[in-house]
């Protein structure tokens, strides 16, 4: 998983390089047309905070979040084509009952449904210290420590940095593993945009 973040942060780095190399001695990119691009790598943060997996073995119990997301590496004027430049994002959710948490890494795809409402989707993977095999009374069995996780928002932008989400997030193995139901969290979170 290390090194799958380090990628991800080195070509995000690379990109930001060529385009640092491509902007003429005014401070304009010759491909200001097409895209516009910021100077800052990471664009927002959030908090929440997470029912850990209704109707499971680990109901009852709670999670606090954490993520941050990067800007896209450009962004096109054409608001579809927008759809298909995801951010990367890095996050975590802590159990506060000692139950299964994990840390995670991926993209986020976001789409304006009105100028205060957004809708995201995202994939990516996740590592935990939960039970893998066998299943112990209270606790999810995994299968393995390696995730995948795919999540989706519904938000509202309350101002121009404020925001408030409800989300849906799942982790399962997708059968590479022993099976399992996976771990499916609902919760809010608040976020800020810098």
């Amino acid at each position: 998983m290390r090194r799958i973040l380090t990628g991800i942060l080195a070509t995000w780095a690379a990109v930001a390089e060529a385009h640092a190399a491509d902007v003429d001695q005014t401070g304009v990119s010759p491909r200001a047309a097409q895209t516009t691009r910021s100077s800052a790598f990471l664009s927002e943060m959030r908090l929440g905070a997470t029912a850990q997996d209704p109707g499971g073995p680990e109901s009852g119990s709670a999670n606090l979040t954490a993520e941050v997301l990067s800007l896209r590496p450009l962004t096109a004027v054409d608001p579809v084509l927008n759809l298909l430049i995801p951010r990367v994002h890095l996050g975590g959710s802590l159990n506060l009952n000692g139950q299964t948490s994990f840390a995670y890494v991926g993209l986020t795809w976001t789409f304006d449904v009105t100028s205060n409402v957004f809708v995201e989707g995202s994939f990516g993977g996740a590592v935990h210290n939960g039970k893998t095999d066998p299943a112990v009374l209270h606790r999810s069995a995994l299968g393995c420590t390696a995730l995948f996780r795919e999540s989706g928002t519904l938000g509202v932008r309350l101002t121009q940095d404020w925001s408030v989400m409800a989300t849906v997030e799942h982790l399962s193995n997708a059968g590479l593993c022993s099976n399992n139901r996976g771990l499916t969290n609902v919760g809010v979170r608040v976020g800020y945009t810098f």
